[in-house]
């Protein structure tokens, strides 16, 4: 079999270009709307203490050499949100980073170890405002890039509707007939023999190592992803608060929380919170998740505990993180994230 072509070539250049250059423009369209909204653009540094807390992201490690040739481990970061909620503290009330971050274990049609995130705030400002903004970044793309539609794998999507609205619950029900929620219990904790039982009921695989989380997940993957974003895009929201290690529990039941992700022809493109401020609480959930990490990958990251200084004068906020590549994946019809990303990670 001949190797392609080097993304390099300049005939493969040539093929690749329009679909670049709309990524441009759409950026620079992105841009234009933050700023018309008073939004600052704030540059978060890569290199960080902690590179995020969550038991399945996997970072790239490094270290800093001092002068005087003494040694610290740094990260590369995940997301910018440890720095941005730093700002936040600081006094910033509107603001997004528009940069690349850097996750290990990534790589496919969806996944790149290197991409890029658009990541914004508001302060004092509920997680449906960000709903809002999702909505119109949606009609911005594809206006920006001429498109009606959003195609994926045989799944569309119409960029200029109104987005549906679908609670987690709601989708456990509907798509693989489970009472999610009868598997948590009213301060958060979850009961993994119920859920096991439930997706043995439902007919999907189980592994007896198995957590609730790991339960969660295939259901999530096998059962409900595929079925967002058709026709128009979704809204999922109401996670588990064991599903929101960033959020803050939902006033309206405890057992869920202010988390929301977005979805367009079955892709996940956003990840939104009303973000948690009590940084006692967040200490606590990110303990658990590095519990989890070394149970299933033998390692954990340590906590920023500048980060959680911060987080306790932090105002009351909300915030989101987009896939800006797969924005553009969708917008210029792209089936493939490198055919969006200017200079790819070499193949290992």
């Amino acid at each position: 079999m001949t190797a392609a072509s080097p993304w390099w070539t300049p005939h493969v250049h040539a093929d690749r270009r329009p679909r670049l250059m709309l990524r441009n423009s759409l950026a620079a369209a992105l841009r234009d709307w933050f700023a018309r909204r008073d939004f600052i653009e704030v540059q978060a540094s890569a290199l960080q203490i902690s590179p995020g807390n969550e038991a399945h992201l996997a970072a790239f490690a490094t270290e800093a050499v001092a002068p005087d040739g003494q040694r610290k481990p740094l990260y590369l970061h995940t997301s910018p949100e440890f720095a941005c909620k730093k700002l936040l503290a600081a006094g910033e009330t509107r603001i997004f980073s528009f940069g690349p971050v850097y996750r290990n274990r990534e790589r496919g049609p969806l996944h790149h170890p290197e991409f890029t995130m658009l990541e914004w705030y508001r302060v004092g400002e509920t997680y449906e405002s960000l709903m809002r903004d999702c909505a119109d970044l949606l009609a911005l793309a594809a206006t920006r890039a001429g498109a009606t539609r959003f195609s994926f794998r045989g799944r569309d999507c119409d960029p200029f509707a109104e987005p549906d609205r679908l609670t987690v619950a709601d989708a456990f029900a509907r798509h693989a007939g489970i009472d999610l929620l009868a598997t948590v219990s009213a301060d958060g904790l979850t009961d993994r023999d119920s859920l096991h039982q439930a997706l043995t009921g439902a007919g999907l695989r189980t592994a007896p190592d198995d957590g609730w989380a790991d339960l969660f997940s295939r259901v999530m993957v096998e059962k409900i992803e595929p079925n967002l974003g058709i026709g128009r895009a979704t809204i999922l929201c109401e996670y588990p608060v064991a599903e929101a290690a960033l959020a803050r529990p939902s006033p309206r039941d405890p057992r869920v929380a202010e988390r929301f992700e977005l979805y367009c022809c079955g892709v996940e493109l956003a990840n939104g919170f009303g973000e948690l401020t009590d940084a006692e609480e967040q200490r606590r959930r990110f303990i658990m998740e590095m519990d989890e990490k070394e149970r299933i990958y033998g390692e954990r990251y340590p906590l920023d505990e500048d980060f959680l200084a911060a987080l306790a004068v932090m105002p009351q906020a909300s915030g989101i993180a987009l896939g800006f590549d797969r924005l553009a994946m969708l917008a210029t019809g792209a089936q493939r994230i490198e055919d969006v990303i200017w200079t790819p990670v070499a193949e290992s």
